[in-house]
């Protein structure tokens, strides 16, 4: 509630300054619910609200609809796909795919469907909807092939929660305000994310703005993480010590009963 009010009372402020100043394009003021998140040994999902105000020139609306498409996306890493088959009745790894740009998360909410807002040229340079999205192969990849492990980690990764797109997510007020919900899942991976939002008119992109968001661990799960990180031999032989422990702890209690 804060982060709102200070939001709205900004926004009163930047709508008095823009009264007086010229622009040819109206202006995006973004902000998100929560610009940090911690994920602890209980965390579930979230959801993590997008929202803002447009700023027109002058403070006059036009007379043809905005549209805004938002989109959260992080963090961004490279990839290794395998394709299993079925060989003499095992499955074995077959072909394999590197891909240098693959978000771990990316979610796209709009007012209305990409497809009604942008042509498709459009879409691909702003990497609008899953289906525009660049994760850059290494080495030459045969396009039937490239795509297939494409589709197939936008499958996967669909059906874990880690891509989502819906088209009526963006809710916009009175054609000045927007926001939009989007879910995280349990498994959302730490890192750092970009909020993006995207005013378009006419089939053009008129203005974007972003912020950035934090997930990261706490408690626990981050001393276990950070110790991982900084000290990967002193973790590693505690795991097998540990290990060990209980190995030896479990069969003297059976050896007992």
């Amino acid at each position: 509630m804060r982060r709102l009010a200070a939001f709205l009372l900004w926004l009163a402020l930047a709508a008095g300054l823009g009264g007086a100043a010229h622009a040819a394009d109206p202006r995006l003021v973004p902000d998100v619910s929560s610009r940090a998140i911690e994920i602890q040994y209980s965390f579930t999902g979230e959801e993590l609200l997008l929202f803002g105000a447009i700023l027109y020139p002058g403070q006059r609306l036009p007379d043809d609809r905005a549209d805004i498409v938002v989109v959260l996306k992080g963090p961004v890493r490279p990839i290794v796909l395998r394709e299993k088959r079925r060989v003499a009745g095992m499955w074995v790894n077959a072909n394999s795919i590197r891909l240098r740009t693959s978000p771990g998360f990316y979610a796209i909410g709009s007012s209305r469907p990409i497809e009604q807002l942008v042509d498709e040229r459009t879409a691909a340079i702003f990497e609008l909807g899953l289906s525009n999205l660049s994760m850059s192969p290494t080495g030459f990849s045969e396009s039937r092939k490239l795509e297939r492990f494409e589709n197939g980690l936008i499958d996967l990764y669909t059906r874990q929660g880690l891509f989502y797109q819906n088209p009526r997510a963006v809710e916009i007020t009175e054609g000045v305000l927007y926001r939009a919900r989007i879910p995280l899942p349990a498994r959302v991976p730490v890192g750092t994310y970009r909020a993006e939002t995207y005013l378009i008119s006419k089939g053009r992109v008129l203005a974007v703005a972003s912020r950035d968001v934090q997930i990261r661990k706490a408690g626990f799960e981050r001393f276990v993480a950070l110790a991982a990180q900084r000290h990967g031999f002193l973790y590693g032989l505690s795991a097998v010590l540990l290990s060990l422990v209980l190995g030896y702890g479990a069969s003297a209690l059976f050896r007992r009963r």
